[in-house]
C-alpha cells in the first residue's frame, strides 16, 4: 500500500522556494566568478598567440619588398641598399634605419619606410627631379633646385639649360644658380642655353641666340625673371642687367 505524502504547508512550500533561491544564486555566484576566470585564460591566449604570431611565426615575417615612386632607380637597387633582413619578423624591422639608408642616394630626396601586413615592406621614395645639367670631372651630372648633383646623362638632354661654373666655383655657387634656374618660367627655361657662374653674386645667363642676361645672385629670382620677360618683348638688346629688378639696365650690341 502507497504511503500518501501529506500536503505541503504554506511555511514549507516557503521555505522550500527560499531554499531553491538560495541554491540558484549560489550557483549565479559561483559562475561569475568563474566567467572572469574563463575570459582571463582566454584573453592570456588570445595575447600569446598574438605575440607567437608576431615575434616568432614565420607567417608574419617579411617575404617580399616592395618599392614605389622611382624612376631613376631600380627596384633592385632600392632593395639593396634598403637591405630590409628578408624572414625577419615584419614586426621587428628598423624602418627608419632602412629609409635613412635609402636616402643616402643621390637621386633620393625622400623615402619613407612602412609595413604592410602579414609579410611586406614597403619603400616609398620621392625622386630629385634635374632643373638644369652641370660638367664636373668630364661627366654631365642633373642639379636639381637645391643644387644637389646627382644623375648622369650621357649627354645633356633638351630643355635643360646647362650651367657653367669656374673652377673655383663652390657648391654654394651652384645653389645659386640652381635656384635662379628653377624660378624661371618654362618659356624662358627654353631661351636659356647655359648659365655661367663665377660667385654667388655673379650669375649670368646666356641665351640660345647669344645675348646675355646679366642676373647677380638668386635673390628676387621671380622678380627678375617677369623683368627679364617685359625687357625681352620691348627692348632689342645684346646685354640685359636685371640684377637690380627695381633699376634694369641694357646694352646695345
Amino acid at each position: 500500500m502507497t504511503a500518501t505524502r501529506a500536503p505541503e504547508s504554506s511555511h514549507q512550500r516557503a521555505g522550500r522556494i527560499t531554499r531553491q533561491r538560495f541554491a540558484r544564486r549560489q550557483w549565479a555566484r559561483r559562475w561569475m566568478r568563474w566567467k572572469y576566470v574563463v575570459a582571463g585564460v582566454a584573453l592570456i591566449a588570445a595575447v600569446a598567440t598574438a605575440l607567437w604570431l608576431v615575434l616568432f611565426s614565420a607567417t608574419l615575417s617579411v617575404a617580399t619588398v616592395e618599392v614605389g615612386g622611382n624612376t631613376l632607380l631600380s627596384d633592385e637597387r632600392i632593395t639593396r641598399i634598403a637591405a630590409v633582413p628578408e624572414g625577419e619578423q615584419l614586426a621587428t624591422v628598423d624602418l627608419v634605419d632602412a629609409a635613412r639608408r635609402v636616402e643616402t642616394l643621390s637621386e633620393v630626396v625622400d623615402a619613407e619606410v612602412t609595413r604592410s601586413w602579414p609579410d611586406t615592406v614597403l619603400i616609398t621614395v620621392t625622386e630629385r627631379v634635374a632643373v638644369a645639367v652641370v660638367e664636373l670631372g668630364g661627366t654631365i651630372r642633373g642639379l636639381d633646385a637645391e643644387g644637389i648633383v646627382f644623375r648622369r646623362y650621357a649627354a645633356a638632354p633638351p630643355g635643360l639649360p646647362r650651367v657653367q661654373p669656374q673652377t673655383s666655383t663652390g657648391t654654394d655657387a651652384l645653389k645659386e644658380a640652381a635656384g635662379v634656374v628653377s624660378a624661371l618660367p618654362s618659356d624662358l627655361v627654353a631661351r636659356v642655353d647655359h648659365v655661367e657662374v663665377q660667385t654667388i653674386d655673379q650669375i649670368t645667363l646666356v641665351l640660345r641666340d647669344g645675348r646675355e642676361v646679366l642676373w647677380g645672385s638668386a635673390d628676387e629670382s621671380a622678380l627678375k625673371a617677369t623683368v627679364l620677360a617685359r625687357l625681352l618683348d620691348v627692348q632689342q638688346a645684346q646685354v640685359y642687367d636685371v640684377s637690380v629688378p627695381g633699376s634694369p639696365t641694357t646694352l646695345a650690341g
